[in-house]
């Protein structure tokens, strides 16, 4: 929301040139940010970016690092980002500290990725590029369904699918899901 408000007042006050195209690379990320209403940092890109070396080497405190995580921007829009990603146990194991995650709850939901790091797990990374995003600024178009072949209405329903559709109720049970059906109004 904040970023339409910056777009908006720098269209409004005419400090986007017509016609230019600026890229931006941004690599200064922090770590973690702070969730006032939790009261705890919570990681800024995802748990699993790897922090930057000279940041935490000889005892360098992970809450304070930077991330290892990048983002390109093109005329104020993300267009791809990604991060290289944590590698070894201890340094998780850190990282999960930071966030507030208990050594018992890092092994319920990812002791198998812990695990992994003992066998070596080679430094890794990723990166995404928004396509539709970069056509959409390329193209002039004021959205981003003017340029996607199936769009999604604002009520995320695809006109040409029919999606999302009807769940059987094997599926759900299968998944042990149930209806939550709506009281019927009196007349």
């Amino acid at each position: 929301a904040l970023d339409r408000v910056r777009q908006f007042v720098a269209k409004t006050l005419d400090m986007v040139p017509e016609g230019q195209h600026a890229v931006l690379w941004i690599t200064e990320f922090p770590m973690f940010e702070f969730n006032e209403d939790e009261n705890r940092l919570e990681a800024l890109h995802h748990p699993f970016t790897a922090p930057n070396q000279s940041d935490v080497a000889n005892g360098g405190d992970i809450k304070q690092a930077r991330a290892i995580a990048y983002d390109l921007v093109y005329n104020g829009v993300e267009v791809g980002g990604g991060s290289l990603r944590i590698y070894r146990r201890d340094v998780q194991e850190k990282v999960f500290d930071a966030i507030g995650l208990s050594e018992e709850e890092a092994e319920e939901k990812f002791g198998y990725l812990m695990e992994a790091f003992q066998f070596g797990a080679p430094p890794h990374g990723g990166m995404a590029f928004g396509l539709d995003r970069l056509v959409m600024m390329l193209a002039g178009a004021k959205s981003i369904r003017d340029v996607i072949a199936f769009p999604k209405t604002a009520t995320a329903q695809c006109l040409l699918t029919a999606a999302p559709g009807d769940v059987s109720d094997a599926q759900l049970d299968d998944l042990h899901i149930a209806k939550a059906l709506k009281p019927e109004k009196a007349v």
